[in-house]
């Protein structure tokens, strides 16, 4: 095996992009690639994302061919537990970097990018300035609250209330105060331990649906909150804990995406109201509600989200056949 990469952050949250090495990937539909390189290739995914090459929190990016004409590229995200349909810090870094790398024509003031997710096709807009490209937004496919104040029991904190909504991925969203927690002064282990226990009481207890594709359908994580959903004087914190404990380093774009059609949804968030949200490492992404749609049977609407990243450097990964390690593991 011989991989290489280029190695990004969006507020501190990795984007490992895959440049070379990867076969190729058949599926007539991106989905149906997803499901190919779970079921075919994930120990390539064990050795990018897991030790000694990564970490239990590390984040990829498979660039895959499009089957959509409008999309400039295509790519299939992973992380330590398996492929999520969306991330939207990695679309941030990624429209920065097809702009540097050429895979569209660099226009000031501003660069559109269209890259199709597995969750569907995702625009974003990079800015362009002196022919160097920096901040990027991106509006998301149509998001919705799928249910408010549900109860959910857990086996360390008894009944607690959640929101799910809908950002290209499902998540659950609580204030982190139900745990006697604070999302900017607890312990990241403690919030993370609370986040945990919250996915897996809605994976046992609440059966998902997506109109587009049961692929679609699965609990990504459990967003914690500082309850500031009506303060939009203020960025309102939250860390984000998903796939197999996970801890986003950025705000989750797809997170904010989901937080921001639950606040729609309750009447707290009107069109192209901005906000402001805060990850553990203190990075912001600003968001808004651009316009009203429907998903199925859902309201809905589609939210912008915008940030920076960052280039870290590039890499080249191999693997000796005799070592006992080469397919990875994780320690905590």
């Amino acid at each position: 095996m011989k991989i290489t990469t280029v190695e990004m952050h969006t507020g501190g949250e990795p984007v490992r992009i895959v440049t070379s090495g990867y076969p190729e990937i058949p599926g007539e539909t991106i989905l149906a690639k997803r499901r190919f390189v779970r079921d075919n290739l994930d120990h390539l995914r064990r050795r990018l994302m897991f030790e000694p090459r990564g970490h239990a929190d590390m984040y990829g990016v498979i660039p895959v061919a499009p089957d959509l004409a409008d999309a400039d590229l295509a790519v299939l995200f992973m992380h330590n537990e398996g492929y999520s349909t969306m991330c939207g810090h990695a679309v941030i870094a990624l429209g920065r970097y097809a702009v540097d790398q050429g895979l569209v024509a660099s226009a000031a003031p501003e660069t559109r990018v269209n890259i199709q997710c597995p969750c569907g096709l995702v625009t974003a807009y990079v800015t362009v300035e002196d022919g160097r490209p920096g901040r990027a937004r991106f509006e998301s496919v149509p998001a919705f609250a799928f249910a408010l104040e549900r109860v959910v029991e857990t086996s360390a904190f008894g009944p607690v209330a959640v929101d799910i909504g809908y950002g290209g991925a499902f998540y659950a969203i609580v204030a982190a105060d139900q745990f006697g927690l604070d999302v900017r002064t607890s312990r990241t282990r403690d919030l993370t331990d609370a986040a945990t226990a919250v996915t897996e009481a809605v994976k046992a207890q609440v059966p998902l649906d997506h109109p587009d594709d049961p692929d679609l359908a699965f609990l990504y994580g459990t967003i914690l909150t500082d309850g500031g959903d009506a303060l939009p004087d203020r960025p309102s914190a939250n860390i984000c804990v998903f796939a197999d404990a996970q801890v986003d380093r950025s705000p989750t774009g797809s997170g904010v995406t989901a937080r921001m059609a639950v606040q729609h949804r309750r009447g707290q968030a009107a069109l192209e109201q901005p906000r402001v949200f805060e990850s553990v490492t203190g990075a912001l992404f600003t968001a808004e509600t651009v316009r009203e749609t429907r998903c199925g049977q859902y309201p809905a609407v589609t939210v912008q989200v915008a940030g920076e990243a960052f280039y870290t450097g590039e890499a080249v990964f191999t693997v000796e056949a005799e070592d006992p390690l080469k397919d990875g593991f994780l320690l905590r």
